[in-house]
Formats: C-alpha cells, sequence, structure tokens
C-alpha cells in the first residue's frame, strides 16, 4: 500500500448508524444543546457540506427538517491533540517501576528508546490504530503526530523513507480520525553532540528528508479516499537535537508555507541549564530572538518560562502546547498557565507520552496543576468571561489553539470548519443529573469514565 493510499485495510469495523464505507454522510445533523460561540446554545442545526465541513451552524431552529439527524445527547466541538508519540502507547504503564535510587525523565528516556527500537512497520500501524481509536473516545478527532521514528531497527532508510509515516496515514484512516503528521528534524544527541546516540539511530533526519515526508503526506492527502483527512507540516525534536545552521535551512525550505511548526522546548531544566551553557540563553529565550517565530509555531511544554519569555512569545504571535498528564508522569514540571492565559498566548493540549488519552482529564490536570501549586481553586477561570466558568475557558482556549496547531484556519461548531462533534452521554457517571448548563463544567471535572457516546469526523460517525 502506498503512502497515497489512505483508506486503511479492507474490512474495518464500523459502528450502527456511521455513514462510512463510502456511504454519503448525513447532510443535516439536529442537537437539542450544542455548544456554538463559546456557549451552549439550544435546537441547533448543523449541515454537512460535500466537502467534510459546516456548512451552516444554526442555534433556535424552531423545526428541524424530518430528514435532519437528531443527535442523542449534548454535543461539542472535537478537540484536536496537539501533540501525539504514537508509537509511545506501547509503553503506556510499563515505566511505572524504579529499579534503582533515581527515576526522572532521563532515564525514562533512556527506555523509551529501548521500545522504540522493537516496533516495526506493522507494530506501528497496529498501535497507531489503537490508539487513535481511543483518542476518538476521548474526545480528540484531529491528532498532530510528532513523528520521528523513521527508519529500520538497524538505522537503515526504508525502501520506501515513508514507510512509518505510511503507517500512521493507515491508522488514521481505519480509525477514522484526522491526522496532521509532522516528521521531525532530528539529527544530534545534544547541544555538544556531533551526531545522535547509536539508540537514537531510528531517528535520524535532514531539512531535506523532512520536506519530503511533509510533501509525501500532503499528497497522501489530497488522494485519500473513504473521508481520510491527512494534512502534514513539520517539526523540530527540540534545539538540543538540531543545530542552528539545520533550523536555518529547514526554516529556509519552508518559506511561506502556512503548515505548522512544532519543536519541544523547556521541558526539562536540565535542558535550559544545557541551553545557556552552550548558547548564553534559555531556550525560549533563543527561540524569540533568533528565529522569525510567527502564528504556524507551536511550542510543545514550554515548561520552564519566565515572564520575560513569555512576553517574547506573545509578541510573536506563536501557540503552545501542554501536556499535562505526560509533564506530571515525567515529572517535568508545571508552566505558568495564568501568565500565559494573560499574554494572551494560544493554547494546545496534546496526550504526549499516551499514559492518558482522555482530553477532558488533560484539561482537569492543566488546571488541578495549578491548584496544588497556588493552593487555590479554579486558577485558570477568568470571572468576566464564560460566567467564571474553568472548563469553558480553558476548552475554548484549546479548541482555537489546538486548531491552529493542527493547521486548521477554522475550527469548532462554525461555519467552514471542518464537521467533527463529540455527542456527549447525559447519564455517564458525573454527567446524570448535572443541568445543562454545567454539562461542560461537569465533563471536565466530575466524570470518570467515558461520556462521549459519539464521535463524528468530517460528518461521518466514526464511532
Amino acid at each position: 500500500m502506498s503512502v497515497g493510499d489512505a483508506r486503511g485495510p479492507a474490512g474495518a469495523h464500523r459502528p450502527a448508524g456511521d455513514a462510512g464505507g463510502g456511504a454519503p454522510a448525513p447532510t443535516l445533523l439536529f442537537a437539542d444543546t450544542a455548544w456554538v460561540g463559546g456557549r451552549w446554545r439550544e435546537r441547533v442545526l448543523l449541515e454537512v457540506g460535500a466537502d467534510g465541513h459546516w456548512a451552516a451552524v444554526r442555534p433556535d431552529t424552531a423545526t428541524p427538517p424530518p430528514q435532519a439527524l437528531h443527535l442523542p445527547g449534548p454535543v461539542l466541538p472535537g478537540l484536536v491533540n496537539a501533540h501525539s508519540h504514537a508509537f509511545q502507547r506501547a509503553f503506556a504503564g510499563l515505566a511505572e517501576r524504579r529499579e534503582g535510587e533515581h527515576d526522572d525523565f532521563w532515564s525514562w528516556r533512556d527506555r523509551m528508546y529501548g521500545v522504540a527500537l522493537a516496533i516495526g512497520t506493522d507494530e506501528l500501524r497496529a498501535l497507531a490504530t489503537r490508539l487513535y481509536r481511543e483518542l476518538l473516545a476521548g474526545g480528540y478527532t484531529q491528532v498532530c503526530e510528532f513523528h520521528y521514528l523513521h527508519h529500520a531497527p538497524d538505522g537503515r532508510r526504508h525502501a520506501d523513507p515513508a514507510a512509518m509515516s505510511e503507517a500512521l496515514v493507515d491508522a488514521a484512516a481505519e480509525a477514522g480520525i484526522g491526522l496532521t503528521l509532522l516528521p521531525v528534524l532530528y539529527e544530534r544527541a545534544g547541544f555538544a553532540a556531533p551526531a545522535l546516540r547509536p539508540d537514537q539511530r531510528r531517528f535520524a533526519s535532514d531539512p531535506a528528508f523532512v520536506i519530503g515526508l511533509r510533501d509525501t503526506a500532503r499528497a497522501a492527502g489530497a488522494r485519500a479516499r473513504g473521508g481520510a483527512r491527512v494534512r502534514a507540516g513539520v517539526a523540530i525534536h527540540s534545539l538540543r537535537a538540531a543545530s542552528p545552521a539545520s533550523l536555518r535551512d529547514l526554516l529556509a525550505r519552508i518559506g511561506s508555507d502556512a503548515g505548522p511548526i512544532h519543536i519541544h522546548v523547556a521541558e526539562q531544566t536540565n535542558e535550559v541549564d544545557d541551553c545557556l551553557a552552550a548558547t548564553g540563553a534559555r531556550p525560549l529565550e533563543w527561540l524569540a530572538r533568533e528565529l522569525p517565530l510567527d502564528a504556524r509555531w507551536q511550542l510543545v511544554h514550554a515548561t520552564h518560562a519566565l515572564p520575560a519569555e513569555i512576553d517574547a512569545v506573545a509578541a510573536t504571535g506563536a501557540g503552545i502546547v501542554v501536556c499535562p498528564t505526560t509533564e506530571a508522569n515525567l515529572g517535568d514540571g508545571v508552566p505558568d498557565l495564568p501568565r500565559w492565559l494573560r499574554a494572551g498566548v494560544p493554547l494546545a493540549i496534546g496526550s504526549d507520552s499516551q499514559v492518558c488519552r482522555n482530553a477532558a482529564e488533560e484539561l482537569r490536570w492543566l488546571d488541578y496543576a495549578q491548584r496544588l501549586v497556588a493552593r487555590r481553586r479554579n486558577v485558570a477561570a477568568d470571572p468576566a468571561r464564560h460566567e467564571g466558568s474553568t472548563a469553558a475557558r480553558l476548552f475554548e482556549a484549546c479548541l482555537a489553539g489546538g486548531g491552529a496547531a493542527a493547521g486548521f484556519t477554522r475550527w469548532g461548531l462554525q461555519e467552514g470548519a471542518p464537521a467533527d462533534a463529540l455527542v456527549l452521554d447525559a447519564q455517564a457517571a458525573g454527567l446524570a443529573g448535572a443541568p445543562a448548563s454545567h454539562h461542560l463544567d461537569a465533563w471536565v471535572f466530575a466524570t470518570d469514565a467515558p461520556a462521549v457516546a459519539q464521535t463524528w469526523v468530517g460528518g461521518r460517525r466514526v464511532r
């Protein structure tokens, strides 16, 4: 199967009522309540265009047309998972034992590399398919795949250099999720290292290789059948993993291309210290000073940021991607979320190492971590907006920021955006009994079991 054929394996399971398999999607959907324009609206008619985008979103529809499909619960826009390493799904839950006196991000990383060396193309396809189905159940309808597992286990390129990317495209098509593929520039083991470590051999890439994978993925998206949605941008693993010369080479090749550009930055204090020693500047400081950051850029983690760095990033239009459960699992630290929000920096969330595949839990821990540090409640809430709802402020921020991180100019229940939607089970634990006005708050802060009854991507029900 070539990377241009995004249909996925034959015989894929589709849930009852699904419009996949070549059948036309329903043109009209109707919701008793739906999250439109940052608040709950009633009697919302959603019209799906032939291109899989919302042709119209009409609240307060007195009488829906008889052909409209009545959705069985409150409707939310789908969220973007703005940072995913699919292969790490194989490692989730297997690194929670300490064998010595000390365990941290760096010891975890060494063990993760061992897992990466054992995953072939078929294993990646199977892992990613399972993961992407879990993400759909968890509230995500688009995933940004930060992809650096490029080569064969011995480090040689596959006969088809895009073989591992192809496995991810196949998996996304099989699961039914939208995919933004981000092939990664990864060329050295650290600021002072001339090359990669032996256990990083599968990650090796240069700017030309990255652009080639991006363009191949875009061609796959242009030819995709069966409703598959594939987009592509590029990524840089980190400042420690790519030289300034290669960064500038990559940016010259990108030029004015509108696709997203992602980079890990300032996740660990050791990384900050190493960057200071090597360049005389902190990672975020160096990025904002040395590179032409703009709204295409997504700074993943940005955990350790000084106020001046946050202000510098805000001036560029770049966004940040926070991965609360992974950052907690790895002991990264807690970002200064209130200051990022006050500065107006776009915000998105990601599942990263896949220890959690539930969007509501990521949003919950985005604020819970702040509460533990500040010893206050509802830290992210703004009393002047959304009736002071923490869930609403975070959801709205991540809705807009996630769409941009995936390369979309419109996202959510609005005309012209992808026709993606989540139908909540109003009788799920945590939602049952909650007033309609608090369904979003209850989904984020009170549910402890899956609460998404249906997931729609591009106007098709995929689960």
